[in-house]
């Protein structure tokens, strides 16, 4: 991974969603709705609290999140869409 974040703050990679409705009928691009669960694939060190000691990270490398929709930063790398998000943007993790 190309990216560090810093402090409280996460790498995801959105997860591609279905083009197509139940009944086959293809979506356009301008229809499709903004995803928002993806794959953590970095994390930064963790916020400090107000005693100056390290606050950890509740996600890990690997996990698969819900996130809020008009949160974080978007960014492209090598042709690959990022979002670098505050942990606190993070809303769920996926259990599998």
């Amino acid at each position: 991974m190309k990216l560090q974040p810093l402090a409280d703050r996460v790498v995801v990679k959105a997860l591609a969603h279905e083009e197509k409705t139940k009944s086959g009928i293809v979506l356009p691009e301008t229809a499709k709705e903004k995803p928002q669960e993806g794959e953590v694939l970095a994390i930064g060190s963790g916020k400090l609290g107000d005693d100056g000691k390290r606050i950890a990270m509740e996600v890990t490398v690997g996990d698969r999140v819900v996130y809020s929709k008009y949160g974080g930063t978007e960014i492209k790398i090598d042709g690959i869409e990022y979002l670098i998000l505050k942990e606190s943007d993070i809303l769920a993790i996926v259990n599998k």
